[in-house]
């Protein structure tokens, strides 16, 4: 007898059938003495849609809102259907006796192999394969070691809870918008109040009010020292003359130590990466988006086999793979990395963090380097890049604390406290990994403390109380009170992780989920994400309780609870389908109105309702507002030879149902062209102009000459 490995892309398959010995390939899987290889092609089945229910759903009525099965259905997925087909045909096998499951080690992973297995009536026994990375070692190890199908139940059961509110609420609400409104509003459990968050940030920054302040500064000639109340501690002084007072009374006068306290501090190195905390970084160094992170990702763990399962997220990782910790090392010792690593390979290896521990691991430990060998060669710019942090956050695990003495002082002058700051590094540690980069610095966009105190990290002579210092100079700066940063792809994810807006594995796609739908946009060289006017728009639109980070957060945590068998899956999908229903209540009773922001002069020459301007991957394109209209064509002026007969002006080229046509802008005066004419003279206007010109003694034959070869030219 032999077991049916369903793995979730064919690149896995092929990597999984080679280690288990399998070599006889056909077109749908690869069959081996004890195993035959098949894959999923990602997803294969999925949810019915509303007309598979009833045919009158093709339709999108606000009327026929909301839409709630009392049971939800299954279908195969059109495009994929023949590799579903050969799945089918091989569960019918008699020499088949188990299915081990070989898709993701997750919750969607968990998702796609049982309901492919609901749709084919498996009725066999299953197991699970649940592995952390993609090694020849690491597969052998886990099917050595199967699961038992039925421990993760709960974790199927969190899936489907997932995608069924995601059905409810996501098709409900925005069939409800896009039919009230008769524009594309789409709308959902997780983007829409990450899309509030945005919006509420992009309100406080324009209601932002910069409120002028100084800082007094004294230089003391070895080094300098700023003001602070003695009360508060503030440095900022928002009494303008006074500073002015402080500084005239400080002017030319000696000063005395009263205050001087060194401390000595260390700093355990980072923890290592969830895929929450990579793309953060990757963001801030690179400019990655968070998708492309994943993407990027996604080829190290299954192309290269050389990180871990990505889609964690977790930070720590478990006492299992402790002993590996040297092979993974000894893997890595290539390159830049080789310096870094060979003194640790001398002695015995020690932790400087409490990065293993088993009761912090979730589903997967932390993305660290796999034992596999790394030729940095193969891989792309963006690979390397990614996979550089990825082990040296590994490798810092193994390196001293970071220790240095922190010095701070006070200095009175005329009774006016003066403070000042510096450190003495003592010993690098970890932060050798990385040389003069420095990790886990403060993104500029999070916002740093406008009162920074610039002498913080200078270095500070000898010194002791009682020590009189001069002030060479003392000035007070003018700044301004800034307002809050504008989110960049890593404080917004900060902010989704806080607020529990999605998971680690979702949360790249729900951003560029809002990008392509038009409700924001990456904006200047940080990229910073802005709410466009549709955004604006959009979320007066939704329920105020669809808003709510906290709503989503507490549906999280209960899909969680349902992952551990804590939850009730019954009772949150009955939650949900009640929240739908009062959420397209909402939007049917709504007064608010939704005016287009991107609406343009040009007429769709099929309807003749007006084109919208939107933005997508190949630019920006013209498209009718009408949503029973499929009119589209680029917004980029494509000028013909043709001018217009009223306005002279020379007119657009654009194509209909009909054919290529020239339009004027201005005058909207439509004209049709010769097939593949692109605007050039066509043969009626070429003889036109013979005609016209041949006899004018004046331009003599020249031009008639050229236009009849113009002629010959284009037959």
């Amino acid at each position: 007898m032999k077991a049916l490995v369903l793995a979730e892309k064919p690149s896995v398959a092929r990597e999984l059938a080679r280690v288990l010995g399998c070599t006889q390939k056909t077109k749908s899987y690869i069959e081996g003495p004890k195993y035959v290889v098949t894959w999923a092609l990602s997803h294969l089945v999925t949810l019915a849609e509303p007309e598979d229910y009833d045919a009158k759903f093709k339709t999108w009525n606000l009327e026929d809102l909301p839409i709630l099965p009392p049971r939800m259905e299954l279908k195969v997925i059109k495009e994929t259907s023949p590799q579903f087909k050969a799945i089918a045909q091989l569960a019918k096998r008699n020499d088949l006796n188990e299915i081990i499951i070989a898709t993701d080690a997750g919750r969607e992973g968990e998702l796609v192999a049982r309901w492919i297995m609901e749709l084919i009536k498996w009725r066999k026994p299953f197991r699970r394969l649940w592995i952390s990375s993609q090694t020849d070692k690491a597969i052998k190890e886990g099917f050595a070691n199967l699961k038992a199908g039925s421990q993760y139940n709960s974790l199927y059961q969190s899936a489907v809870c997932r995608a069924e509110a995601d059905w409810f609420i996501g098709l409900n609400v925005t069939r409800a918008l896009t039919s009230k409104y008769n524009a594309q509003l789409a709308a959902g459990r997780v983007q829409t109040p990450t899309l509030a968050m945005l919006i509420n940030r992009e309100k406080e920054i324009k209601n932002f009010k910069p409120v002028e302040y100084r800082l007094v500064e004294a230089d003391f000639g070895s080094f300098r020292g700023t003001w602070r109340s003695p009360g508060t501690q503030e440095s900022r002084i928002f009494d303008l003359p006074k500073a002015e007072v402080i500084r005239e009374k400080v002017q030319g006068q000696t000063g005395k130590v009263t205050q001087l306290k060194t401390t000595q501090k260390t700093e355990a190195p980072p923890l290592p990466y969830d895929l929450t905390e990579l793309q953060r970084d990757a963001n801030k160094r690179y400019g990655f988006s968070a998708k492309q992170t994943s993407t990027v990702l996604q080829k190290l763990y299954e192309q290269h086999k050389m990180v871990t399962y990505p889609r964690t997220d977790s930070r720590y990782l478990s006492a299992d793979i402790v002993p590996t910790f040297k092979g993974r090392l000894s893997s890595a010792a290539v390159g830049p990395y080789a310096a870094l690593i060979n003194p640790l390979m001398r002695k015995p290896l020690t932790l400087s963090v409490r990065a293993v521990d088993d009761s912090k691991v979730t589903d997967h430990h932390a993305i660290i380097p796999t034992e596999q060998y790394v030729n940095l060669n193969a891989l792309t710019a963006e690979e390397r890049r990614l996979y550089d942090l990825i082990v040296r956050r590994f490798i810092a695990l193994f390196y001293p604390v970071y220790r240095y003495d922190e010095t701070t002082l006070v200095v009175e002058v005329a009774k006016e406290p003066f403070h000042a700051a510096g450190k003495v590094i003592k010993e690098s540690g970890w932060k050798e990994v990385y040389g003069k980069e420095q990790s886990g610095q403060q993104d500029p966009d999070e916002g740093s403390p406008e009162t920074e105190n610039l002498e913080s990290h200078q270095l500070l002579p000898d010194l002791i109380v009682g020590h009189m210092a001069g002030v060479k100079k003392c000035e007070a700066r003018n700044l301004f009170t800034k307002p809050p940063a504008h989110y960049t792809e890593a404080t917004l994810l900060t902010f989704m992780e806080k607020f529990k807006l999605g998971t680690p594995a979702t949360r790249a796609d729900i951003i560029e989920k809002l990008l392509s739908t038009d409700t924001i946009e990456r904006q200047g060289v940080r990229n910073h994400l802005i709410p466009t006017g549709k955004g604006l728009q959009l979320i007066e639109l939704v329920a105020a309780e669809l808003r709510s980070p906290e709503l989503t957060a507490k549906w999280e945590q209960e899909l969680e609870n349902i992952s551990k068998g804590k939850g009730n899956m019954e009772k949150f999908l009955l939650s949900i389908r009640q929240q739908t229903t009062e959420m397209v209540r909402e939007v049917k009773n709504s007064a608010t109105e939704y005016k287009p922001h991107n609406l343009t002069h040009s007429k769709c020459p099929e309807c003749d309702n007006v084109l919208s301007e939107v933005k997508n991957k190949k630019g920006k394109m013209l498209v009718c507002i009408n949503r029973e209209c499929t009119y589209r064509r680029s917004a980029e002026k494509q000028l013909s030879n043709k001018r217009c007969p009223q306005c002279r002006k020379k007119m657009e080229i654009n194509t209909g149902k009909a054919g290529k046509y020239a339009q004027c802008r201005s005058c909207n005066v439509i004209e049709m062209l010769d097939d593949n004419s692109g605007g050039r003279i066509v043969k009626k206007e070429a003889q036109q102009l013979i005609r016209q010109y041949s006899d004018n003694k004046e331009l003599g034959s020249n031009l008639g000459d050229l236009l009849k070869a113009a002629m010959e030219k284009q037959k």
